[in-house]
């Protein structure tokens, strides 16, 4: 008599699951349209990656933009304006013959900075450097001394009018003259107003690129 095969369903005793009968019991039917949990719920993974997706790529443009320069990032330079307040001192004229000054031209003007510091030959200023240099001022020229040169630099601003001025930590009487874009002509020296007076200092309108509230010393090259 042949043996009865083994119902491999039952095991002592017990019915055993298929791995059919669990998906059919698991798998969740495809009713997003009638169930209102479910396609409130799709909804809202698809909103959280639209922002996400969003967040990078905005991420991205601000990480470019600053590495283009387009964005600055306050650093401890900017405030200067704390330690960078303009001379309060009222000055006498210094005579011409007795400033020491280097003329730099931070233009796309050649020549320019030999042709004005000919011109502060023929007013007796005496002229050691004369070169080209790179500023991100805007104005019409930067006028730069240590605290000993701020009576020089008073006697050339008042051959350069429109100029601002800016201390750096020299300890010489020296003044540096970088001329800039509005740069046009210096005054006559007929009109040059040798009368006591103070130093004139970066205003709203001769701000730089990065719109300090005081602008960084410009550096002669």
């Amino acid at each position: 008599m042949a043996k009865k095969p083994k119902d491999v369903t039952v095991l002592h005793g017990h019915r055993v699951v298929s791995g059919r009968e669990l998906r059919a019991t698991f798998v969740e039917p495809d009713d997003t349209a009638d169930n209102p949990v479910r396609l409130r719920r799709q909804i809202l993974h698809g909103v959280v990656l639209v922002l996400l997706v969003g967040l990078i790529i905005a991420a991205i443009i601000v990480a470019l933009a600053i590495m283009n320069g387009q964005i600055k990032i306050p650093t401890a330079e900017s405030s200067r304006s704390s330690v960078s307040a303009c001379p309060t001192a009222t000055f006498d004229y210094t005579p011409n013959d007795k400033v020491s000054l280097n003329v730099y031209n931070a233009t796309n003007r050649p020549g320019l900075a030999r042709s004005v510091a000919d011109e502060f030959l023929a007013r007796k200023f005496a002229v050691a450097d004369v070169g080209n240099t790179q500023s991100g001022y805007r104005g019409v020229a930067a006028v730069v001394s240590g605290a000993a040169g701020q009576s020089a630099a008073f006697s050339v601003q008042r051959n350069l009018p429109e100029s601002d001025y800016f201390q750096d930590g020299r300890s010489d009487g020296s003044v540096d003259v970088i001329l800039t874009g509005d740069f046009k002509e210096l005054i006559g020296p007929e009109l040059v107003d040798q009368t006591p007076g103070k130093l004139g200092c970066p205003r709203e309108s001769r701000r730089i690129v990065d719109s300090a509230k005081w602008p960084v010393i410009p550096k002669a090259g």
